[in-house]
């Protein structure tokens, strides 16, 4: 046969599967009608293990696995149709509609904001850069911002989310988790980090380094070469800084924003200390509620799958499915819960979208927890 032939013998065998495919998933919507009408489970596992070991034994040894994995995604989508079978729109559908409904359409440009760290940090420039006009109210931890802003202390919160050399923050996605707060916007810092002494101190001069431990991975190479140092990890680099200002000490370094040098009185001894210059943190703006404003188009979701295989590969199918791309996808395990863990995933797709409104239906019936973190747009 020529190559003509064989694509259309193809073509004919795609067209056969296409019909085929429509008629499973009506047959399955009929046996979810079914079920519901004599009060039955929509989740049937046995018939499931007898229907992957049936069409594995039919398809022989060559294409057992394919064959199964196939069926795996046929299931998988026959039992969320039967889940979503003459349902309304589901709670966290309900949550995002009324979300965009009361959101203003302009995000604010005056607020008070809780920062954490002091006068300098980084999360200071993301504030300045994400509200025009912001009244910042400086907090110690992480946690003490999202405890500012469920005591109604602050409109908003920034916090670090994600750097491009060191990774994620993990304490802050924990907080998320346990915490009842929502990602309204998010903002792009580049870092650029220093190092800063008091006046006259030397680079043989010093003994100690002090600073954020996220900067201390992205400077790690300097501290490396230097191994006579001690490190000490400090809340912030900019409360390092002002410590080191503080420091009745000559022999002490901060790893620092340039910005804290005239704040503080110091010295920039050395610049551009990090090991990669394309170094750039993310950081998050949160509030207490939901608001989603116009030109949204991350969505930050938490989800909890069930501990077997093909999981995570059925529910990459339905991102795959919609035509909706992930920019993040990063296991994170379940606080108070031993082997236990939930999945970040941050999705780039409009909150107008079809696509991304079945996503969110078919998410929210079908796992076990399916935490929502906030719709936003990114400023670069």
């Amino acid at each position: 046969m020529t190559i003509e032939e064989l694509r259309a013998e193809i073509d004919r065998i795609d067209s056969d599967i296409i019909r085929l495919y429509g008629e499973r998933l009506e047959t399955a919507s009929q046996i979810g009608r079914y079920k519901k009408e004599h009060h039955l489970p929509v989740s049937d596992p046995a018939r499931e293990r007898d229907v992957l070991n049936k069409v594995g034994e039919e398809a022989g040894e060559k294409n057992e696995n394919g064959v199964r994995a196939l069926f795996g995604f046929l299931m998988a989508q026959s039992r969320t149709n039967q889940l979503l079978e003459g349902r309304e729109m589901s709670e966290l559908g309900q949550l995002i509609r009324k979300s965009l409904k009361e959101t203003p359409e302009l995000f604010p440009e005056k607020a008070t904001v809780a920062c954490q760290g002091v006068e300098g940090a980084y999360s200071q420039q993301a504030c300045e850069k994400i509200f025009r006009s912001p009244s910042i109210m400086y907090c110690k931890t992480f946690e003490n911002v999202f405890s500012a802003i469920e005591k109604g202390l602050c409109d908003y919160g920034i916090l670090p989310i994600e750097n491009s050399l060191a990774g994620s923050v993990n304490s802050v996605y924990d907080q998320l988790i346990s915490r009842k707060c929502y990602i309204v916007r998010s903002a792009r810092v580049k870092i650029d980090h220093t190092l800063l002494v008091k006046p006259g101190t030397k680079l043989e001069d010093i003994r100690e380094v002090w600073s954020h431990e996220q900067a201390i991975q992205q400077c790690s190479r300097l501290l490396t070469e230097n191994k006579q140092w001690r490190v000490n990890i400090s809340t912030n680099t900019a409360a390092a800084a002002q410590m080191v200002a503080e420091s009745d000490r000559k022999d002490v370094a901060a790893i620092s924003s340039a910005h804290c040098a005239p704040l503080y009185g110091l010295e920039i001894l050395k610049t551009d200390i990090q090991n990669n210059s394309n170094n750039h943190t993310r950081f998050i703006c949160i509030s207490r509620k939901p608001e989603i404003y116009p030109g949204a188009d991350h969505t930050s979701l938490m989800l909890a799958l069930p501990n077997k295989p093909g999981a995570l590969y059925q529910l990459l199918g339905r991102f795959y499915a919609e035509g909706i791309n992930l920019s993040k996808l990063e296991s994170r395990p379940v606080p108070g819960r031993d082997f236990e863990f939930m999945f970040c995933f941050d999705i780039d797709a409009s909150v107008y979208s079809p696509a991304f409104a079945r996503l969110i239906e078919e998410l929210d019936v079908t796992l076990e927890k399916c935490a929502y973190l906030g719709s936003y747009s990114e400023l670069a």
